[in-house]
């Protein structure tokens, strides 16, 4: 069929000038493996709480192993993200996508196989490089296969997979974990993903379209090396100084990352072609944004690991019980995730954030009040009204945030500053898992885990204040023709 037949095959198909997409054809393979992609990589962020415990048994290594298995991932997640992005426009998303899918189904098989704690911390840090290598070219190839008349119903299908996989992923890899299917364990949740990124690499191999790069475009090597360097030198003593009896040269390496960052931030406005544009900093809002996405991220997956650990260690439920007890956590997200992004996100527009973080608020003052008179062997069911009302009130928050805060942005910088939320939204993730998860194990030998836990949660609610102040800074409404 000619390209012309194939446009009046498909009125509403064609784009401005009668022509279609580069990857039109193969625009439901390429929506197919993105979602694979993303559902391998928010399963593998969120499972992995739920490993923690299993592995120190299994492999050994100290409390700051449980802290490192999701702060490696994230940390190099976030960190990756700044510069995949551009790697993308100028090697091709194509090729950037297919060698982040292979290199990170490589290390699931690794992280599977480790035989002992480092090794597995190191290819958990090979897993967020190549996850952070894959994610940021999906958007950009589903933008390129389907036309615009027909990207937003492309995108209907994408919400309730990603919630349905946030709900069954915890599930499915606690069973994984207490089936020790032929011996595997905890194994098995690494495992998993190599025939599925087999799958999907054959998929993307076989059928993503061949996109134009962008002439022009270049990478700064400097700036790249700057922030990866200051992020890791900052998260690196906050999870290893109370293993180390925080001796002087870590408060060393904290200053020498705050200077390295200041010369990120020197170098970003001398160089010609800037990892993260200048000018996103002059937007008020924008820079709120930061703030809430910085202060709510550290609060939620710091949380997350250390509910996890109270569950398993405190309560003493295995991983299939703890995952379960976290359904009504998830149901929450996802119900509110819905609510938000099709009624109350746009009718409300930052006001619906004030009322997320009300809603979770009180859920975690009533975690607190609870978790702090459990003992061994407590029910569940305790837990499920707190979980469902702090999931619920999250949720309401996810589905506008990155349209509000992108609102006042002009169009040559929206590309740049959604960049920079993920970015931030990872390494906000990273912080929280190394200054909670470290605070928690500060309290634990004094006063055990109903009380850290309780008293971890308070500290939430101050990063919750900040968040909740932040937000009458934002704009009122999100940005009009929004696609996230």
């Amino acid at each position: 069929m000619s390209s012309s037949e194939t446009t009046s095959a498909h009125p509403g198909a064609a784009q401005a000038g009668g022509k279609l997409p580069i990857g039109y054809q193969h625009r439901w393979f390429v929506m197919a493996v993105v979602i694979i992609a993303d559902v391998m990589d928010l399963i593998d962020s969120t499972v992995a709480q739920l490993a923690g415990p299993s592995i120190r048994r299994d492999i050994g290594g100290s409390e700051t192993t449980l802290q490192w298995i999701l702060a490696a991932y994230t940390l190099t997640f976030a960190v990756g993200l700044i510069t995949s992005a551009r790697l993308g426009d100028i090697v091709g998303r194509r090729p950037m996508f297919i060698i982040g899918m292979a290199g990170f189904t490589l290390a699931s098989l690794a992280c599977g196989l480790a035989p002992t704690a480092g090794i597995l911390i190191g290819c958990r840090v090979l897993q967020g490089l190549f996850g952070a290598t894959m994610i940021p070219q999906g958007f950009a190839l589903v933008k390129q296969s389907f036309p615009e008349d027909e990207l937003q119903k492309a995108f209907i299908p994408f919400g309730p997979i990603m919630g349905l996989s946030a709900v069954l992923g915890p599930i499915l890899g606690g069973f994984l974990i207490d089936a020790d299917i032929a011996g595997t364990g905890w194994r098995a949740i690494f495992l998993i993903n190599v025939p599925i990124g087999l799958v999907g690499t054959y998929i993307a191999w076989r059928r993503l379209p061949h996109m134009p790069t962008t002439p022009g475009t270049k990478l700064d090597p400097l700036g790249s090396v700057l922030i990866m360097v200051a992020c890791a030198a900052l998260i690196y003593p906050l999870v290893q100084g109370r293993e180390l009896g925080w001796p002087a040269w870590l408060y060393g390496v904290v200053i020498a990352a705050l200077v390295v960052f200041a010369i990120f931030v020197w170098n970003e406005r001398r160089s010609a072609h800037p990892i993260i544009e200048p000018t996103l900093f002059s937007h008020r809002g924008f820079v709120a944004g930061l703030v809430f996405l910085g202060t709510f991220f550290i609060s939620m997956v710091g949380l997350g690991l250390v509910m996890s650990l109270f569950m398993q260690l405190g309560l003493g439920y295995t991983a299939q019980h703890a995952a379960i007890a976290q359904t009504p956590y998830a149901l929450g997200l996802s119900v509110g995730a819905a609510l938000s992004g099709a009624l109350l996100g746009p009718k409300l527009g930052r006001h619906v954030l004030h009322i997320g973080l009300g809603i979770a608020i009180v859920g975690l003052v009533w975690f607190g009040s609870v978790a702090g008179g459990l003992d061994h062997g407590a029910s569940a069911w305790h837990l499920s009204g707190p979980f469902l009302i702090v999931g619920f009130g999250s949720g309401l928050i996810f589905a506008p945030l990155f349209d509000i805060v992108l609102a006042d942005l002009g169009d040559n910088e929206v590309g740049s500053g959604s960049g920079l939320l993920n970015a931030v939204q990872q390494f906000a993730g990273a912080l929280g898992v190394a200054v909670l998860g470290t605070i928690f194990f500060h309290w634990l030998p004094a006063h055990g885990y109903s009380i850290a836990t309780r008293w971890v949660s308070w500290v939430t609610l101050g990063c919750y204040a900040v968040s909740f102040l932040a937000v009458f800074m934002l704009p009122m409404r999100a940005r009009e023709n929004a696609g996230h």
